[in-house]
């Protein structure tokens, strides 16, 4: 049983200020901790959880849907009923060596201090009433904490003097040094720059580099003064390669991060790519650009991303039937394909085979949700807004990766819509911090916007 709760990063305590403690401590779970990852249970250590009965209310009300929030909360459901077959609930079901048990608290319990302070009955305030009413049993013996993704709540309880905080398993610590997938090499002799210049167009990675030693499919800029060149780490061949400007499909890159980008969107040996960077650098365009430029080389392209709803409410608001629920969300992507489009003349092959693989739907623009659940093997697979993904769902994504199949994850970290999920937290952080220095593996942050000088101006000073 115990394979199918394996975490997706190593168990510990929720934070550092509580590793250190010595009484067992008592955790209260929100409902969005189990929807960004449906294994938490198993990353407590020794402690114990306690689930309200309001979480499990909530979680019925996700199980039914095709995103991947739908399958965390069916996930969890069933985990947790395999679980329970062999324990009674009420004893508190135990998870194993060394580590604590996990109770349901079936009584919706209240608490004088948290009626005092709300007037509207609700999920959130449930859990409250539980985790108060636990401080009171176990005061002075077992420190209480709620455990929530929503940083409100977390503000709520701690005004009632219940600690509160995040979710900590898979957030990434220092994310101002998170990897870029580029360096800089300052002051490299120029004949040796000029060397990079002829052929093999490659130089051993130690002349450069000396004894360092670089990341597999690192780039670099190399460069003396107005000397300069661009360089791609081969872990295969251990060599530094020059990067040349290629175009895509119509797209040529403006900048070095651009051409990097589109170097590593082109290279069959790197299955897995991400590319990170504000609005208007240029991800999901080269993206798309370096799909259709190698499209004989996969049976389809794809291209999603995550709906995340205005405000965090539900798709059934909108107007209309569901396609023109989902247009709105998907329409930056026909916008790229369009600006591609536009590179042509509207009777050149070019266009006629943009529309034949449209028709045909070996270029497929949809939700993620419905690209789930179809066959990854030879497929191009561009995941947009990857940044409001959970480091499971990115996982799940890949794992259903087959042979001949390359993913580009694309995304901004600093520009989450997801009200749970942060610059620390997220799935796409989470994959550069994770995957660096794997030889399938290529990033590249883009720094410079190429929209346009207006929105370039408009993106680093507003």
């Amino acid at each position: 049983m115990r394979s199918r709760f394996q975490a997706i990063d190593t168990p510990r305590a929720p934070s550092r200020s509580h590793r250190t403690a010595s009484a067992r401590k008592v955790f209260v779970l929100d409902t969005n901790v189990l929807l960004y990852d449906h294994t938490c249970i198993w990353n407590f250590q020794e402690h114990d959880i306690v689930l309200p009965i309001v979480v499990l209310e909530e979680l019925d009300e996700f199980k039914k849907g095709s995103d991947l929030i739908n399958f965390q909360a069916r996930e969890f459901i069933r985990n947790l009923d395999e679980l329970s077959r062999e324990h009674a609930l009420a004893d508190g079901l135990p998870l194993g060596p060394d580590r604590g048990r996990l109770f349901v608290q079936t009584g919706d319990l209240h608490s004088v201090k948290v009626e005092a302070a709300f007037t509207r009955t609700k999920a959130d305030h449930r859990i409250l009433a539980v985790a108060e009413q636990l401080q009171a049993q176990h005061a002075g013996q077992r420190p209480v904490i709620i455990v929530s993704k929503d940083i409100n709540l977390r503000m709520k309880a701690k005004a009632l003097g219940i600690p509160a905080e995040d979710y900590e398993t898979g957030k990434i610590r220092d994310i101002d040094k998170l990897y870029t997938g580029m360096s800089l090499l300052e002051g490299v002799d120029k004949t040796t720059i000029t060397r990079l210049f002829a052929e093999p167009f490659a130089l051993p990675a130690t002349e450069l580099l000396g004894t360092h030693q670089p990341l597999p499919h690192q780039y670099f800029i190399v460069r003396n003064g107005s000397t300069s060149a661009l360089a791609h780490y081969n872990p295969e061949t251990e060599q530094l390669e020059r990067v040349i400007k290629k175009p895509a499909y119509g797209i040529d890159p403006r900048n070095a991060e651009q051409m990097f980008a589109v170097d590593a969107l082109l290279r069959e040996d790197i299955p897995l790519v991400t590319l990170t960077g504000k609005a208007g650098t240029g991800k999901t365009l080269l993206a798309l650009a370096a799909a259709l430029e190698q499209k004989r080389d996969y049976q389809q392209i794809y291209l999603a991303r995550p709906v995340v709803p205005l405000g965090n409410r539900d798709l059934g608001y909108l107007p209309g039937d569901i396609k023109s629920k989902l247009d709105p969300y998907m329409q930056p992507l026909w916008d790229n394909l369009s600006v591609i489009r536009h590179r042509f003349a509207a009777d050149s092959k070019e266009q006629k085979r943009i529309a034949d693989m449209l028709a045909t739907e070996k270029l497929f623009i949809a939700p993620l949700a419905y690209i789930r659940g179809r066959s990854l093997a030879d497929i191009f697979f561009i995941v947009d807004e990857a940044q409001n993904l959970t480091p499971h769902e990115v996982k799940t994504i890949i794992t259903r990766a087959g042979e001949g199949t390359k993913i580009v994850f694309t995304g901004d970290i600093h520009q989450i819509d997801s009200p749970y999920l942060d610059s620390q937290s997220n799935g796409l952080t989470f994959l550069v911090d994770r995957m660096k220095g794997q030889p399938l593996f290529a990033h590249v942050n883009l720094v410079k916007g190429e929209r346009s000088k207006l929105a370039e101006l408009a993106s680093n000073l507003l």
